[in-house]
């Protein structure tokens, strides 16, 4: 058998919250670089900085438009 730890629900409260600021304070620090980057790119465009490859999943505009979306699926139950 195995012992399920609970914890109360101002604890379960309290670390959604922690988990929410430290899921911001990543974003806050991505988009920093993010900027770091482009103020160094625009300070010596000769020095070409090596900008993040996009997401493997971003789809093109030509995908998209080419097939009907899919709202009314959640609708058919």
């Amino acid at each position: 058998m195995t012992s399920r730890v609970s914890y109360s629900p101002q604890d379960f409260q309290k670390m959604c919250e922690q988990a929410e600021r430290d899921y911001e304070s990543k974003k806050l620090i991505a988009l920093l670089e993010r900027v770091k980057k482009q103020i160094a790119a625009r300070e010596n465009p000769a020095s070409k900085v090596e900008s993040p490859k996009p997401p493997v999943a971003v789809l093109s505009i030509n995908s998209v438009s080419s097939r009907p979306p899919s709202r009314s699926a959640l609708f058919e139950r």
